[in-house]
C-alpha cells in the first residue's frame, strides 16, 4: 500500500497504544496486522480504547446487518475521494455478504470543512438520518463546502432546521464521539482515510473488492480458532 493512496493526517500521536499481535498476513499483496483481542492504552485515562468502544460504541452508526459475525469498522473523511471512490464497493461486499457489520467512524483530518461534515451527518442521526446523509455527501465528486452540504443533506430529506437545532442541543456528545473516533485511530497507527479494522485485523488503507472479501473470510477463519 502507497502513502499516496491515503488521504493524510499529521503524524500520530504519543498514543500508540492498541497492541498490535501476531504476524503479518499477506492478503492479496496489501499488509495485514493482527490486532490484540482487547484494544487496551498505556495512558489509564484512555478509558475509550476499549474493544467494546472500537468495535461497539453505542452512539456510532453502524450499517449492514446489525447482527452480523464479522464487524468492519471505517475511518472516513467526508472529503477524502479514496473514501468516495471506495464507498459503492464496500457496500456491494456488505450486502453481497449478509452477515457484516459495518460501523461508520467520522474521521475529520482533511479541514475544517470535513469537521462540519462530520458534525453534521451525527447530528442527522438524531432525525435517523445519518445514512442518507452519508451517503449524500460520498454521492459526489467535487470538495465539500458548508453550503454544499447543506444542500445535499436538504435533497436527502434532512429537516435542516432540525438538524441546527440537535447540532446546538448535542455539541459536546457529538464532539465526544469525534474526539474518540480520533483516538482510536491514532491508537492503531493509522496515519489517512480511509482505514480499517475487519474482524481482529487491521487494514491501513483502501482494498478492491476482493481483497475486502477475502480478508473477511480470514477473519471468520480466525473468529473460529
Amino acid at each position: 500500500m502507497t502513502e499516496s493512496r491515503d488521504c493524510k493526517t499529521p503524524g500520530p500521536t504519543r498514543r500508540q497504544a492498541l497492541g498490535l499481535l501476531g504476524a503479518g498476513l499477506a492478503v492479496t499483496g496489501v499488509a495485514i496486522s493482527g490486532v490484540g483481542a482487547a484494544a487496551h492504552a498505556q495512558d489509564s485515562d484512555d478509558k475509550v480504547l476499549t474493544e467494546a468502544l472500537v468495535l461497539r460504541d453505542p452512539e456510532i452508526p453502524v450499517a449492514g446487518n446489525a447482527d452480523g459475525n464479522i464487524t468492519i469498522v471505517e475511518w472516513f473523511d467526508y472529503n477524502c475521494p479514496y473514501c468516495r471512490k471506495l464507498e459503492p464497493e464496500l457496500r456491494q461486499v456488505v450486502q453481497d455478504d449478509g452477515k457484516v457489520r459495518l460501523v461508520l467512524k467520522d474521521w475529520p483530518i482533511l479541514g475544517p470543512v470535513s469537521k462540519v461534515a462530520s458534525r453534521m451527518a451525527l447530528a442527522a442521526k438524531y432525525q435517523d438520518k445519518f445514512l442518507a446523509a452519508h451517503e449524500a455527501m460520498m454521492g459526489v465528486n467535487s470538495k465539500l463546502t458548508e453550503p454544499r452540504i447543506r444542500e445535499l443533506l436538504s435533497g436527502a430529506g434532512i429537516d435542516i432546521d432540525r438538524l441546527d437545532r440537535d447540532l446546538s442541543t448535542n455539541a459536546k456528545a457529538i464532539d465526544a464521539i469525534l474526539g474518540r473516533n480520533n483516538d482510536q485511530a491514532r491508537a492503531f497507527g493509522f496515519t489517512g482515510t480511509p482505514a480499517f479494522i475487519v474482524g481482529k485485523y487491521r487494514v491501513p488503507g483502501a482494498l478492491t473488492m476482493g481483497e475486502f472479501e477475502q480478508v473477511i473470510a480470514d477473519a471468520r477463519k480466525a473468529k473460529m480458532n
